[in-house]
């Protein structure tokens, strides 16, 4: 008897009639003998539902003053669907038990709409399991130590099954979506994208914090940070479908390379469009101004993604780098208001219009002339390309964003990944 853990997305859980189908796949898993905690999303649609009603209330003022009552708010998505998902497996015959994060307890620090778990009370759910009921818990959200509610952004019922599986020792996490697997890119971006059968935790690590929406970021470092074995898979295959051949399907997400994984240079391509740009032009090129200007983004909890400072001329230079697009406009003025007075610099400017397109592959460690690959391969197809990171496993470039797919349909063609794996 192994205990499981099972997470479903919010297209799983999107109507009455889905909710009663994960009540049934869940039930074979437990009548297979299986000790069974679920971690339900929001039903499809609500977590929006509810933060429109709220930009209903205050249009224009929903700010970081509110964000308190929006976790209050968004957290009985969660709830409702991880109430109902009981009640359906009740009606199967199963004896079942839901939780919130903060009965469970799930510890989060008190960032609000940013929230990061830092311990699990896992107790109480022992003792039900033990008693064989099936735990129901509710993803995206926990409590910080003021008894606060607090949510642990979007995409957070990842995180919280992943979190969970850990705590608890599980022997998998089994993450349910619309999609049957990990691709080696967006199949609505190119149709020729090929399921992948197993991933590094390392490829899937980049690929999710490089735009891919599979997993979130935080969920895949969890698993790799507490080897949580993680499997990606569809909740619209049938449910009765065989356990043993559903144990095997969609993408396994792996702690060990394996001969396969040398094969393939390029593993896959991942991409995101919700970055945008922000250059403080003509500062002075001396110690200390880089942690000038990005220690207070910091300090206002926003993420900086690619980073570039220009050669010196004259004593200055212009410093770029990239953030979430819903953080650009907080950003500009943060830098224009606390930055700009005391740094010299001779503007501010931004682009809203760009995305990054990646290539993720550990066979990368053992190739030369990858990136250059890359380079010619946008070269010619007329795209100029404003922003480069690298890692050891991965190559992004910053482009407009009006030539991401067809970034991404050439770079797939010419690294062989709609052929299938050898």
């Amino acid at each position: 008897m192994a205990l499981i853990v099972h997470k479903y997305g919010g297209t799983s859980m999107g109507s009455t009639e889905r909710i009663r189908n994960v009540a049934k796949r869940v039930a074979k898993w437990a009548r297979a003998g299986h000790q069974m905690v679920v971690v339900p999303s929001a039903m499809s649609g609500e977590t929006n539902r509810l933060l429109g009603l709220a930009k209903e209330l205050a249009p224009g003022k929903v700010d970081d003053d509110h964000n308190r009552e929006l976790d209050m708010l968004a957290a009985t998505g969660e709830q409702a669907s991880s109430a109902l998902l009981a009640i359906a497996l009740q009606a199967e015959g199963m004896q079942a038990v839901s939780y919130a994060g903060w009965q469970v307890q799930v510890r989060t620090d008190s960032a609000f709409t940013k929230a990061r778990i830092e311990s699990i009370e896992d107790e109480r759910v022992r003792a039900d399991l033990d008693a064989g009921k099936v735990v129901v818990i509710t993803g995206f959200q926990g409590v910080d130590d003021a008894g606060n509610i607090t949510t642990l952004g979007r995409g957070g019922s990842d995180t919280s099954a992943v979190a969970i599986a850990a705590a608890m020792k599980a022997h998998e996490c089994l993450i349910y979506t619309d999609v049957d697997g990990v691709y080696t890119t967006d199949p609505r971006v190119e149709p020729d994208a090929r399921r992948l059968t197993t991933v590094s935790f390392e490829e899937m690590l980049e690929m999710a914090s490089l735009g891919s929406k599979v997993l979130q970021i935080r969920s895949v470092e969890f698993a790799g940070k507490y080897k949580v074995p993680l499997r990606v898979l569809s909740s619209f295959t049938p449910w009765d479908i065989d356990i043993k051949e559903e144990a095997r399907s969609g993408t396994l997400i792996t702690f060990e390379e394996d001969e396969n994984m040398e094969q393939a240079v390029v593993s896959g391509i991942a991409f995101n469009r919700d970055e945008a740009k922000i250059s403080v032009l003509g500062v002075p090129d001396k110690p200390g101004i880089a942690y000038h200007i990005l220690g207070a983004v910091a300090d206002a909890n926003v993420e900086v993604d690619v980073i570039i400072q220009n050669l010196s001329k004259d004593g200055r230079t212009d410093f770029s780098f990239t953030v979430h697009r819903n953080d650009y406009a907080k950003t500009v003025d943060l830098l224009k208001e606390k930055v700009l007075p005391t740094l010299g610099a001779a503007d501010i400017v931004g682009d809203t219009k760009i995305c990054k397109v990646s290539i993720v592959g550990i066979g990368m460690r053992s190739h030369v002339g990858v990136a250059s690959k890359m380079f010619r391969v946008l070269s010619e197809e007329g795209i100029n390309i404003q922003m480069i990171s690298t890692s050891e496993i991965k190559t992004s470039v910053v482009i407009d964003e009006k030539y991401m797919e067809l970034a991404v349909r050439a770079l797939h063609k010419a690294f062989d990944l709609d052929q299938p794996a050898s």
